[in-house]
């Protein structure tokens, strides 16, 4: 994964087009990266998968998740769903389904990540990027309409990026800085890639064990203590047996757990 990020060009998925923006409500359609994603997954569909995925988006006029997976949508291309999760209000085109109209998962349905999808209390850890509103900004003296909503875009996003964390969702969530970079930068040298890679890598080595005891910990505190590694939980409160959490962390911190 860290070698094809690195040497994928994200420019080739702009296609910007003022036609694109005044009649289908995104500047770029969409169909160069889903025809990539395709290739690369060899035109799997979910029922061809080995492990199940869920790929979550929102419809815009109801604002409740659309969930695609193998029980759902067995027959769908993966990189159908995930263009319907990408649909970034006005850098994308809108795509219906059905009769949804999809954008990106995560802006009105973030609490849809959190559910239990593996069903068996296995814990659920989200990533967010977080970028510096002041950072690497243009200072080019005209704009030209693309490039204006490009900013505007980038504004939406990273406020995006650094809204408030509900306090139930604290303990499983892994805040991880970008020094900067938007999500809609196209232009990523090589080296600034490699460079964000490593920054998530070693914010995860370090944070992950330290959230996952946290979360344990509050999980414990809500629960009766019947059996210490596994336990009939309250309504809410995931099950899961300890040794399964172990095979989550690093083996240097293993002894951190109870």
């Amino acid at each position: 994964m860290k070698d094809l990020a690195s040497g994928v060009d994200f420019r080739q998925f702009r296609d910007f087009s003022l036609y694109q923006l005044f009649f289908h409500g995104g500047l770029s359609s969409g169909d160069g990266f889903e025809r990539w994603m395709d290739e690369r997954l060899e035109g799997a569909c979910f029922e061809d998968l080995r492990l199940d995925l869920h790929v979550i988006a929102t419809d815009v006029r109801t604002g409740a998740p659309v969930i695609f997976d193998r029980a759902s949508h067995p027959r769908m291309p993966v990189s159908q769903s995930i263009r319907y999760s990408i649909g970034i209000p006005l850098l994308f085109a809108y795509r219906e389904h059905d009769h949804d109209l999809m954008i990106d998962g995560s802006i009105l349905s973030e609490d849809a990540l959190r559910r239990d999808w593996a069903k068996d209390g296995t814990p659920i850890c989200c990533f967010r990027l977080r970028a510096n509103p002041d950072a690497g900004q243009s200072r080019a003296r005209r704009w030209l309409l693309p490039d204006y909503l490009q900013l505007l875009m980038r504004a939406f996003m990273t406020s995006l990026s650094r809204e408030f964390i509900q306090d139930a969702f604290w303990n499983s969530t892994i805040v991880i800085e970008t020094n900067g970079v938007s999500p809609l930068e196209f232009r990523l040298t090589p080296e600034t890639k490699l460079k964000l890679f490593q920054q998530g890598y070693d914010t995860t080595l370090k944070i992950f064990p330290i959230k996952i005891h946290s979360f344990l910990q509050n999980a414990d505190s809500e629960r009766p203590a019947i059996h210490p590694a596994l336990g009939p939980a309250k309504a809410g409160v995931p099950r899961w047996p300890a040794s399964r959490v172990r095979r989550l962390q690093p083996a240097s911190r293993r002894q951190a757990l109870p």
